[in-house]
């Protein structure tokens, strides 16, 4: 079925002089739409999607899931329980009389399960126009999960930098010397994500430099992390997975933490096989006796607690000690002189590496 004014009216009794309405009315009403009802009538009358796009101050925020690999995209409300799907395809000779437009583009669009297929003669510039009127109808924030680059990841991120759009998830893959120069163009726009998922291979020579943070970030393979990357890092959650931070490196950070560092930090978790248990200590103990640790600042206005968990095991005849050390951060209220900590919720992670695969147990 094509998404059009024709088919929108023909399924109706008699033609409803929606445009007509006072302008509050219509506000109330396109906010008691879910997602696809916004969607599609948007794209059924250009009046329409103008009021929109005039009501858009009040109309509800989203999540746009981008996969820029298959050009397909998800809108959910921000609980999930409301969505929509929109698909970018080529053209492959596909016309119909009723076709709509987007963005000034005619273009054929069917309607299917939980969604809509759109078919472009570019279908990379589908991929971006249909971005362009969702921006209209929603306050958007954005969520890009492919594990790889292309150009049509890199044209997509770039467009939304370009428009000051916010990512919930952003995820980059350092795998080609061109990523390079993808990185330095976007790292001084960070500040517009949630959370960056940054994973790279072991041999890949590529450095990332930050001229500015997100909020959280993880690294999957981080052996590129120096202790001065980690110190000047002002993210409230630290993920850093695979690194060569030895105990000194973690005394270090402990330390900078009490003295007032970090000052974002609600949780930090480091991974890596060089913190060893034996002949060296982390704030002045073995890590038996910092497992569950409590901590706290120097001026006692936070505390956190610290916990550590590994294991020995066998991989080619070579034994080796895997660690994940976390430490979980809370605040320290006082009242008439009474200290006051907020709950504790702990997660202890036990990271073990079998044949290259990771493992995550919750413990």
């Amino acid at each position: 079925m094509l998404i059009s004014s024709s088919s929108i009216s023909a399924s109706m009794t008699s033609p409803f002089p929606l445009l007509r309405l006072p302008g509050v009315v219509l506000c109330e009403i396109f906010k008691s739409l879910n997602i696809g009802e916004k969607i599609q009538l948007s794209l059924c009358s250009k009046k329409v999607s103008i009021q929109i796009n005039n009501a858009r101050m009040y109309s509800q925020k989203v999540i746009v899931n981008l996969d820029c690999s298959c050009h397909e995209i998800k809108v959910y409300s921000e609980n999930y329980k409301d969505s929509f799907e929109i698909f970018a395809h080529f053209n492959y000779g596909i016309c119909d009389p009723n076709s709509i437009k987007v963005e000034g583009r005619t273009v054929s669009v069917i309607s299917v399960h939980h969604g809509i297929k759109t078919f472009w003669r570019n279908h990379q510039e589908g991929f971006i126009s249909v971005i362009r009127h969702l921006l209209k109808i929603f306050r958007c924030k954005f969520s890009i999960n492919n594990n790889y680059c292309n150009d049509s990841y890199e044209k997509t991120i770039s467009e939304l930098f370009d428009l000051q759009e916010e990512f919930k998830t952003l995820t980059i893959n350092f795998e080609r010397a061109e990523d390079q120069h993808f990185w330095n163009q976007i790292s001084n726009k960070l500040g517009m994500v949630e959370n960056l998922i940054i994973s790279s291979t072991f041999d890949s020579d590529i450095i990332p430099a930050f001229t500015s943070w997100p909020q959280k970030i993880t690294i999957m393979n981080s052996n590129w992390v120096t202790l001065q990357t980690l110190l000047s890092c002002p993210c409230s959650s630290i993920n850093i997975q695979k690194s060569r931070l030895e105990n000194k490196d973690l005394d270090e950070i402990l330390k900078n933490w009490k003295s007032g560092g970090f000052p974002n930090l609600e949780r930090l978790e480091i991974q890596s096989r060089n913190i060893t248990s034996f002949l060296a200590t982390i704030l002045g103990m073995n890590l038996e006796d910092l497992h569950g640790k409590v901590i706290q600042t120097d001026d006692g206005s936070k505390k956190a607690i610290i916990r550590s968990r590994g294991q020995c095991i066998v991989i080619k005849d070579r034994q080796e000690y895997i660690l994940a050390i976390v430490l979980e951060v809370t605040a320290v209220w006082e009242c008439q002189s009474v200290a006051l900590v907020r709950p504790q919720v702990v997660q202890t992670r036990i990271l073990r590496e079998i044949s290259g695969t990771t493992f995550e147990v919750e413990a």
